[in-house]
């Protein structure tokens, strides 16, 4: 489930990715004008710095010359000294041209200032002009009292110039700053969009891989359940939708591999069963020879006693066959009361006929014990516990022993199914319960024996474990729920 802070995100993953593409490519197309007019910007201002440098350094040429025409008098340095007057006002000029237009733009505090700055040097130009004019006049007196006006317009225009490019200076760090601090909210916003993202988009992705990792523990483990549908409209249903599609396929083909795995131990049992049969149908054969052999003697104690021997193979065959047909049955599961013993007991007898000579195969199962079982699921379980325990001895002797005891306390039993053939490494028991897993060569077996156990004892509610040893021989105990009730109160 999604967390409520985006309980109303409905995106799947392709919308959120597309999403990101769009504003990562979004952002950078932003970021990127507003960098490059920036950049226009700063170009602009180092080109009017320039040109501020170069008016600072005309005004000071003025200056220079205003000195040494002072001092000296000298009409060479009174024209150089207006020369670099025009010169400057050209610079202003072209900061600033009378239409207004320039390299100033809308800067209102520097066209002011270059105005001033231009208003100032016409005032100089007129103030030494008349000063020029008073000297050539004669006119010493008044020349004089021009002197300090003079020297005043000169520290105003220096002072001017200095202002100026102090503003440019400061306007280009001020450019400079600006773009380093959108910069840095750029990246930020970048980086946190792409943390959101990232969170987001692999939020969606481990919640659909955690629905396959444990998709896959339940298969392994025998668990077919379909998992719940999320409420979401993302990828995480679709997901959820294709995995329990797999489960119900995978379910589905392991029932048929099961029914094949019951046909395939059918099979093994076939030849033990028609040996078990050929007895009570040579006694059925020899006491109908003899009864037609003294038909006409009227002996009816001799005839009642070979109809009653006839009865009774009748019904031992029954019994052998009926329990071969329920073992190859396919029917749903149930509980329901039973005799341990009698699951037990007919599980023995169809494995029997297996047992090689030498080795011994008993039962010990007390016989007012019952419990909630599926007779035919458990009896299957049974066999193939007997059918590996009979493979787990490769030559005799050995012995094969059921037996089951009841847990004090804890209202279980423990049905224990024991050999002493040449056990499991300690390596592979943590595997054996796993459906296709096998120990046996290519071809002797399908790996599905003791899954199929596994899956019939949880079923039952119950549990089952392994004891091993290599070269000593092997335990499987199923622990079961004791219906006490039920088997106290039974007829034995």
């Amino acid at each position: 489930m999604r967390p409520p802070l985006f309980g109303t995100l409905r995106a799947n993953l392709r919308q959120l990715v597309m999403a990101g593409i769009a504003l990562s490519i979004l952002g950078i197309s932003v970021l990127g004008g507003m960098s490059y007019s920036y950049l226009l910007q700063l170009d602009d201002a180092l080109g009017l710095a320039e040109v501020v440098d170069d008016l600072s350094s005309d005004i000071l040429e003025i200056r220079r010359y205003e000195k040494n025409y002072l001092l000296y008098v000298m009409e060479e340095d009174y024209t150089e000294n207006l020369a670099f007057i025009e010169r400057a006002l050209g610079v202003t000029n072209v900061i600033l041209p009378p239409d207004g237009t320039g390299m100033l733009g809308t800067d209102e505090q520097g066209r002011h200032a270059i105005v001033a700055l231009r208003q100032q040097l016409h005032g100089y130009r007129a103030t030494i002009t008349r000063l020029e004019q008073l000297r050539r006049q004669g006119d010493n007196r008044q020349a004089d009292s021009l002197l300090n006006d003079l020297r005043e317009e000169g520290k105003r225009l220096v002072e001017g110039a200095r202002q100026i490019a102090a503003y440019q200076r400061s306007r280009i760090l001020g450019m400079v700053s600006k773009l380093k601090q959108q910069l840095l909210i750029s990246i930020l916003g970048f980086l946190a969009v792409a943390v959101f993202f990232s969170w987001l988009v692999g939020r969606r992705l481990l919640g659909a891989f955690t629905l396959i990792e444990n998709a896959t523990r339940g298969i392994v483990q025998g668990d077919f359940k379909p998992l719940p549908l999320p409420d979401s409209r993302d990828e995480s249903r679709s997901v959820v939708k294709a995995l329990n599609h797999m489960i119900e396929e995978l379910e589905n083909r392991q029932n048929q591999l099961v029914q094949e795995k019951k046909l395939a131990s059918l099979g093994v049992l076939t030849s033990g069963i028609a040996h078990q049969l050929n007895n009570p149908l040579n006694n059925i054969s020899t006491s109908c020879q003899i009864l037609q052999e003294d038909i006409g003697s009227g002996d009816a104690e001799l005839h009642a006693r070979m109809l009653r021997n006839i009865h009774q193979e009748v019904l031992r065959s029954r019994d052998i066959v009926k329990g071969l047909l329920e073992f190859a049955r396919e029917k749903d599961f149930s509980l329901v009361p039973q005799r341990l013993a009698d699951v037990v007991e007919r599980a023995v007898s169809l494995v029997s006929s297996e047992v090689p000579a030498g080795v011994t195969l008993s039962a010990s199962v007390p016989p007012d014990m019952v419990l909630p079982l599926d007779a035919q699921h458990m009896q299957e379980a049974l066999i193939n516990l007997l059918i590996n325990a009979i493979q787990a001895i490769p030559a005799p002797p050995g012995t094969i022993t059921v037996s089951a005891t009841r847990l004090p306390g804890r209202d279980m039993v423990a049905l224990r199914v024991e050999d002493t053939g040449t056990g499991i490494p300690p390596e592979h028991l943590g595997r054996i319960f796993d459906p296709f897993f096998t120990l046996k060569a290519v071809g002797k077996g399908t790996g599905l024996g003791l899954s199929i156990v596994f899956g019939v004892v949880k079923k039952h509610g119950g549990r089952v474990t392994v004891e091993s040893e290599p070269g000593k021989g092997t335990a499987f105990i199923i622990h079961l729920h004791d219906n006490d009730a039920a088997g106290r109160g039974m007829h034995t």
